[in-house]
């Protein structure tokens, strides 16, 4: 069955970064759509990136639009940073890194 939001884990995460890489006002309409069939793997239940999806997940659905749009963009944009590095390390990569101009 096609999705409407897409279903998956990197997928939804990367429709999810590509919100808050608008605006903050502008970043939350229609970044909760792509919670609905995000999938966390089972690899990853019960790990720190099982907690990062809660946390993003809680961020992102709690949020009232209008009110603080800035400053919760901010702490989403900060958990999801948190989120790649943990899905590298868990990949493998010993030293995963953001870069100095992210």
């Amino acid at each position: 069955m096609k999705s409407k939001f897409g279903r998956g884990f990197i997928t939804n995460l990367t429709l999810i970064c590509r919100h808050f890489a608008l605006p903050p006002e502008q970043a939350w309409y229609g970044a909760a759509d792509h919670l609905e069939e995000l999938v966390v793997p089972e690899q990853f239940a019960g790990t720190q990136i099982d907690e990062l999806v809660t946390n993003l997940r809680k961020r992102i659905v709690w949020h009232q639009p209008g009110t603080m749009d800035k400053e919760e963009a901010e702490e989403v944009i900060r958990v999801l940073d948190r989120l790649i590095i943990a899905i590298d390390k868990s990949l493998g990569v010993k030293d995963p890194d953001l870069g100095e101009f992210h």
